[in-house]
C-alpha cells in the first residue's frame, strides 16, 4: 500500500519505517532541512534503539524514501498519517496550528478517496474539524483518528508488538483498510468513533501519569512515617488488580507527552464544564515532586545551596532516550542553578545543549569536586560505577538517590549520606 507519512519526529519514523518494513511503501513529508540532510544521509537524528536499523533496511529497498516537500509526500498514497508536533498553549491546551497548516496544504492535493490518519495527539473532536476542513476544501478524503502509544526507548517494539490498535472511523470502509494496513501486527484493534479514540489517547496517559504521581506520593508518605517505599511499592504491586508497571518513585513523570496531554485533558475538561479535580490533584503533586528533590540536595548540602557544587547523572527524562523535552533532571538543574548551585552533568545519550548546566564526559569527572551528588535519570550504567572512585574525587559526601538505583547501605558504608525517594 502507498502510504505518506507527515513528520520525521519520533512518532513519525516509527510510524514510517515499521510500516515499511510490513512490506508498505513510505514517503515521507519533513520540511526541516537539517534534518532531511541527516536521514538522506543515513543518519538519524534521535536516538532510539533499533531505529537506525530499521530506516537503513527501509531505505535499501526502497520502500522507504524522504521527502522536502509534503505535496510530493502525499502523490499517490491511499493513506496519509499526520505526525507533527501539537505542542501546550499558554492554558495548557494543545495547539494544533502546525496540525492545521498540513491539511490546508495537503487538501487540494490528495488522491480520490483518501484516507487522512491522526497520529498527532489533537483535542477531542478535530477529527470532525478537519474532516470538515478537508470537505471545504473540495478534498475527496476521510479523517481517521488513530492515536500512537509508543514509548520512547522502547517504540519500535513497541510499534511491532503494540497493546492495541485504536481507529477512530464511523466508516466501516476506511476501518477496513486501516486493519489490512496493520494487518501484520498481532494486536487486538479496537474500532470506535473517532471521540472515543481521542479520548484514549488522552485517557491512557493521564492515567499513567497518575500512577507515577501516586507512588511518589506514597513515598513521601512512607518517609514521613518511617516505612520503606520500595518495598510497600513492591507488596502493593504484586495484587494483580495493581501491577508493577508506572509504579516507581522517583522526581516526577516528564518527557513529551504526560505533561502535555494531562494538561491538555484538563482543559479539554474545563472546556467541557468538567472539574477534572483529581488530574488537577496529579499535576500539582508532580510539581511538588521536583520541589522535594531539590530540598533534598540542600539538606545533603548542609542547608544552602549557593555556592555549592552538584554533580548531576543524567538529563534524559528517562533512561533509553536522548528527549529533554519537560525532562525532571534538566528541570531539577535549572532549579538548582536559580538557587546558587553550580551543576556539572553527564548523560550518554544527551548531546545537546542545556542552560545553566556545565558538562563532563564521564560519570566520575561530573562527581569530581561535587558536595552532592544527585542521580536524575535511571541509566543502568550509572549502577555499575565505582562509587569509591566517586567518593574520593567528590568534596563532599552528600547523594541523593531520586531514582533509587543505587544500595542505601552500600553507598553508607562507603561514606555517602545516601538520601532516595521514600527510603
Amino acid at each position: 500500500m502507498q502510504i505518506a507519512v507527515i513528520g520525521a519526529g519520533y512518532v513519525g519514523l516509527v510510524q514510517a519505517a515499521g510500516l515499511a518494513a510490513l512490506g508498505h511503501r513510505v514517503k515521507v513529508g519533513e520540511r526541516s532541512a537539517d534534518k532531511l540532510a541527516q536521514l538522506e544521509a543515513g543518519e538519524v537524528p534521535i536516538y532510539e534503539p533499533d531505529l537506525d536499523r530499521l530506516i537503513a533496511e527501509g531505505t535499501s529497498t526502497s520502500l522507504l524514501s524522504f521527502h522536502g516537500s509534503n505535496l510530493e509526500a502525499v502523490s499517490g498514497a491511499k493513506v496519509v498519517f499526520i505526525a507533527v508536533p501539537t505542542p501546550p498553549s499558554a492554558d495548557g491546551s494543545a495547539d494544533t496550528s502546525i496540525v492545521e497548516a498540513v491539511v490546508d496544504e495537503i487538501a487540494a492535493d490528495l488522491d480520490q478517496d483518501v484516507l487522512v490518519v491522526m497520529k498527532s495527539t489533537v483535542p477531542v473532536g478535530s477529527a470532525k474539524r478537519f474532516q470538515a476542513a478537508l470537505d471545504a476544501a473540495g478534498a475527496s478524503a476521510t479523517m481517521l483518528s488513530n492515536p500512537e502509544f509508543l514509548r520512547e526507548g522502547s517504540a519500535v517494539a513497541d510499534f511491532f508488538r503494540p497493546d492495541r490498535v485504536v481507529i477512530g472511523t464511523r466508516d466501516q470502509a476506511a476501518a477496513e483498510v486501516m486493519i489490512e494496513l496493520y494487518r501484520g501486527l498481532d494486536a487486538p484493534v479496537v474500532v470506535t468513533d473517532p471521540v472515543s479514540s481521542e479520548m484514549i489517547k488522552y485517557g491512557a496517559n493521564a492515567y499513567l501519569a497518575s500512577r507515577i504521581t501516586f507512588a511518589n506520593a506514597m513515598a513521601n508518605l512512607c518517609e514521613s512515617v518511617g516505612a520503606d517505599a520500595r518495598d510497600v511499592l513492591l507488596g502493593m504491586g504484586y495484587d494483580k488488580r495493581i501491577g508493577f508497571h508506572f509504579f516507581n518513585p522517583g522526581p516526577g513523570y516528564g518527557g513529551s507527552c504526560f505533561p502535555k496531554d494531562t494538561r491538555a485533558l484538563v482543559a479539554i475538561a474545563d472546556e467541557a464544564g468538567y472539574d477534572f479535580a483529581l488530574l488537577k490533584g496529579v499535576i500539582e503533586v508532580n510539581e511538588q515532586q521536583r520541589t522535594r528533590i531539590v530540598e533534598k540536595v540542600a539538606e545533603a548540602a548542609g542547608g544552602s545551596l549557593d555556592g555549592i557544587n552538584v554533580g548531576l547523572w543524567g538529563l534524559a527524562f528517562k533512561a533509553g532516550t536522548d528527549d529533554i523535552r519537560e525532562s525532571p533532571a534538566v528541570a531539577l538543574a535549572q532549579a538548582l542553578a536559580d538557587s546558587g548551585a553550580m551543576v556539572t552533568a553527564y548523560d550518554p545519550k544527551v548531546e545537546s545543549a542545556v542552560e545553566a548546566v556545565e558538562r563532563a564526559p564521564d560519570p566520575i569527572s561530573a562527581a569530581k569536586d561535587a558536595d552532592v551528588l544527585l542521580i536524575a535519570t535511571e541509566w543502568p550504567e550509572f549502577r555499575s560505577v565505582d562509587l569509591r572512585e566517586v567518593y574520593k574525587v567528590m568534596r563532599g559526601n552528600g547523594l541523593v538517590d531520586a531514582r533509587n538505583i543505587l544500595d542505601p547501605v552500600a553507598a553508607a558504608r562507603i561514606g555517602f549520606d545516601y538520601s532516595g525517594v521514600g527510603r
